[in-house]
């Protein structure tokens, strides 16, 4: 699963939450300016559990455990055709020592409040809930052509 795969582009993210389940550990993209959950490509990889692992440790140093299998996050672009398939999953197991000097951005464990939707990368203060509400399991969103408006629908 490459990033030249004909079906689409195939990444991995990980919600890790602290253990009181208050906070959750967020990145602050760079290139993106905009606040995410860690997550990356499998570039190459067919296991996308282990791709959300191998992800958190490079972003933060963090070992995570027990991961919770929440959904999936898939998009297309028309203008590109482009179609990006995210496997979502969450965990408060966790080790090591958060490490902040990453070409990635910055991280900060943040409470949900905190973050106001203006500072989330597109879309995901709504997709955020496939971490937390059991009957969703599933966004996708298109580009509409004519608008150049994002659709949402959640499943």
């Amino acid at each position: 699963m490459t990033r030249q795969n004909e079906y689409g582009h195939f990444t991995s993210s990980a919600f890790v939450l602290n253990k009181e389940r208050t906070k959750i550990l967020m990145i602050y993209h760079k290139i993106y300016n905009s606040w995410a959950w860690t997550g990356g490509h499998a570039d190459g990889d067919t296991d996308l559990l282990y791709t959300a692992i191998r992800e958190v440790k490079e972003e933060t140093n963090l070992d995570i455990y027990n991961l919770e299998f929440c959904g999936i996050r898939d998009w297309y672009d028309p203008d590109i055709n482009e179609r990006n398939i995210v496997f979502m999953f969450k965990t408060t197991s966790y080790n090591g020592i958060l490490k902040n000097d990453n070409i990635e951005g910055n991280l900060e464990w943040r409470t949900l409040e905190s973050i106001k939707q203006e500072e989330y990368a597109s879309g995901l203060d709504k997709e955020m809930a496939i971490f937390f509400e059991k009957e969703i399991n599933e966004f996708f969103s298109t580009k509409e052509p004519k608008t150049n408006n994002w659709t949402l629908e959640k499943f």
